[in-house]
């Protein structure tokens, strides 16, 4: 059978289809647009993708992404960051949701994940050891356990509580507030959702 498409553009679609959420019928839309696109469009983006793993890097102490002539996150290390109060989310992109409300002005903590058996992931491959030493080198007063609502969130929430209270450590924790969104009914909440609603109630 012949090829439908060249080569090149067939390889190009392929490559696409391996980004999380893009199907086939997306990948091929994204090449047909990079193949119209003007030679100096594609050449910014391939430069982009080429340099992204010389050029960023992780935070030793937050493990959030940084520049690589950086030596801290500049959240870490700025001086109108409060070090007592960490925030701890899963994923170096779970921060900027919480920096774009401006309220937060403490630092982070990125675990690198979630506790998932089902996905061969444990607390042994999460920055948990690293938190405990932030916690007392920093003097931490304040956690708050900004991991999603998810069963693993939860999962993974319940295991922070847990190991930082089994090591002896008096601090206070706290979870991100969970609600029924604006414009949502009730019949079309999930469970986790409605138990963090109830949880959170407010007296009127």
């Amino acid at each position: 059978m012949s090829r439908l498409l060249p080569t090149a553009l067939e390889k190009l679609i392929d490559e696409l289809g391996r980004l999380p959420g893009v199907g086939s019928r997306t990948a091929e839309r994204y090449a047909y647009y990079l193949l119209r696109s003007e030679q100096r469009i594609n050449d910014s983006m391939a430069s982009a993708i080429s340099e992204v793993h010389s050029r960023v890097k992780t935070c030793p102490v937050t493990f959030a992404l940084i520049d690589a002539d950086q030596e801290l996150s500049p959240l870490y290390a700025e001086s109108d960051r409060d070090k007592t109060l960490v925030a701890v989310v899963e994923e170096p992109l779970d921060i900027i949701s919480l920096e774009r409300t401006g309220q937060f002005k403490g630092t982070y903590h990125v675990l690198g994940g979630a506790i998932s058996p089902i996905d061969g992931i444990g607390p042994e491959q999460l920055h948990i050891p690293e938190l405990i030493d932030r916690i007392k080198r920093d003097e931490v007063k304040e956690l708050i356990i900004a991991t999603n609502a998810s069963v693993e969130g939860e999962s993974t929430a319940l295991f922070l509580q847990k190991y930082i209270k089994d090591a002896g450590i008096e601090i206070t924790m706290s979870r991100l507030a969970r609600g029924i969104p604006v414009g949502v009914d009730l019949e079309y909440a999930d469970q986790i959702t409605l138990s963090h609603a109830l949880e959170g109630r407010r007296t009127l």
